[in-house]
């Protein structure tokens, strides 16, 4: 590696920087301290303890912070290659920002009161935070499912492969949806029906599913954005994206059918 790559590094990071949009910018940052803020409870959880599991514990605001920092960014960089109007993406992304914000202060305040975050209606103060996280994810489910539907309703732009690539990686994302909404459906009606204990532990069969089809509208577009840096012909990029994409929809049932064993 020589010198002038090295310099010329810095310089194209600003490059790229200088060229977004103040939405993507604003999108951008704001998942980065998200991702932050999941490191900095990691660090955290190793200083105080506790458990790693269950409804109380320094796991959610990293998981968390982590999961919903990628999946900003991501969305942010994937919906550059969908065919929507410049106005109401930089909308769609501002509400979607805005949303991760909500969604992991609250599973972040609720770490540090000591309380669950999710499906916990002990006081009046804890219903409001569980019922907003909620209303919180039906916003989540709806910004992202009209991303989803632009994918599919115009072809997506990009390299080889990348087409294919962010209508996998969107249509995965919907099974992700559908199960974080099946699980706080299923804890709702447990918690109002008395068993608020169960309905802690309902979602566990849910996880895995939920975790693995989460993060494919980032993994597979990363995938065909890479190969598009080598030099092989378009047929054998596309070819490796769905291979890929083959790959990722097999996780997917199998961890659906892990779910449907153990409910």
């Amino acid at each position: 590696m020589t010198a002038s790559t090295v310099a010329t590094r810095p310089s194209a990071m600003v490059a790229w920087w200088s060229g977004l949009r103040p939405a993507e910018r604003l999108c951008h940052t704001v998942g980065l301290l998200l991702i932050l803020s999941g490191l900095a409870h990691l660090v955290v959880f190793a200083v105080d303890g506790g458990p790693w599991d269950g409804p109380v514990s320094w796991r959610k605001p990293v998981t968390f912070g982590l999961s919903f920092g990628a999946t900003l960014i991501a969305v942010t960089w994937v919906t550059s290659f969908l065919r929507v109007g410049s106005r109401l993406r930089a909308l769609l992304l501002i509400v979607f920002a805005a949303d991760c914000v909500v969604e992991v202060g609250g599973i972040t305040l609720q770490a540090w009161r000591r309380v669950p975050s999710h499906l916990d209606m002990e006081t009046p103060f804890d219903t409001v935070v569980s019922m907003t996280l909620a209303v919180g994810g039906g916003v989540l489910v709806v910004l992202l499912t009209v991303f989803a539907l632009a994918s599919f309703r115009h072809r997506p732009t990009g390299p080889a492969g990348m087409a294919l690539a962010v209508r996998s990686g969107f249509a995965i994302l919907l099974v992700a949806l559908a199960s974080g909404a099946a699980m706080i459906a299923r804890g709702v009606v447990l918690t109002r029906t008395g068993h608020q204990e169960a309905a802690y532990h309902s979602t566990a069969p849910l996880k895995p599913l939920h975790g693995v089809s989460l993060h494919a509208v980032l993994v597979l577009p990363v995938l065909a954005w890479l190969l598009s840096r080598t030099s092989w012909s378009e047929p054998v990029r596309r070819r490796i994206v769905a291979a890929a994409a083959g790959c990722y929809v097999a996780a997917v049932v199998g961890a659906g059918v892990w779910a449907l064993l153990t409910y």
